[in-house]
């Protein structure tokens, strides 16, 4: 089994993007208030703010800030992905692997992270976080996409709604993030 490194500040704030193991899902959208609950449920036990957020059918990006002495950002997508699981009918193919763990098929089994570094670094992850529905295709304006936290932004002052629109053809950030 591979021992993977991962970089845990107490405190900290990571970018995460975590895949469906069928990247052509759509349970995610699908079963989009069931993911809320799930979020929402592993908050009240452990805490964490969310700094953005996507939903898209096969993955989601995002960026938490944790609890000052508090690095344990895998044991909370481990509650979140399994209440998701336990909380939607079982109909995924799984694989032999899967079936033998007593797994379900739905989550890729890892996922990736990053420790933002710097403002400029936030920047850059929060711009990217929002303008994804955009670089995928989904839809012509970031405004248009109902599963992100770009409105809250918005509301915020930090983005006109009108941001990353149908007009403009590539996120510009100074930094390639994928």
């Amino acid at each position: 089994m591979s021992n993977y490194r991962r970089n845990r500040v107490p405190g900290g704030t990571y970018f995460f993007t975590v895949n469906l193991f069928d990247r052509q899902s759509g349970l995610l959208v699908e079963h989009i208030d069931v993911l809320r609950d799930a979020i929402r449920k592993t908050r009240q036990s452990r805490p964490f703010h969310i700094d953005a957020w996507v939903v898209l059918p096969d993955h989601l990006h995002c960026i938490w800030t944790l609890p000052e002495h508090d690095a344990d950002y895998s044991g909370r997508w481990q509650a979140i992905k399994k209440a998701f699981s336990k909380s939607i009918p079982q109909n995924e193919q799984r694989t032999a692997v899967q079936f033998k763990r007593k797994e379900r098929g739905i989550w890729q089994r890892r996922f990736w992270e990053h420790t933002i570094i710097s403002e400029r670094d936030y920047a850059a992850h929060v711009d990217y976080i929002h303008f994804n529905p955009v670089k995928h295709g989904w839809v012509q304006a970031v405004r248009d996409w109902p599963y992100s936290t770009f409105h809250r932004w918005v509301e915020r002052g930090v983005y006109p709604l009108d941001w990353a629109g149908s007009d403009k053809a590539e996120l510009d950030t100074g930094e390639r993030l994928d």
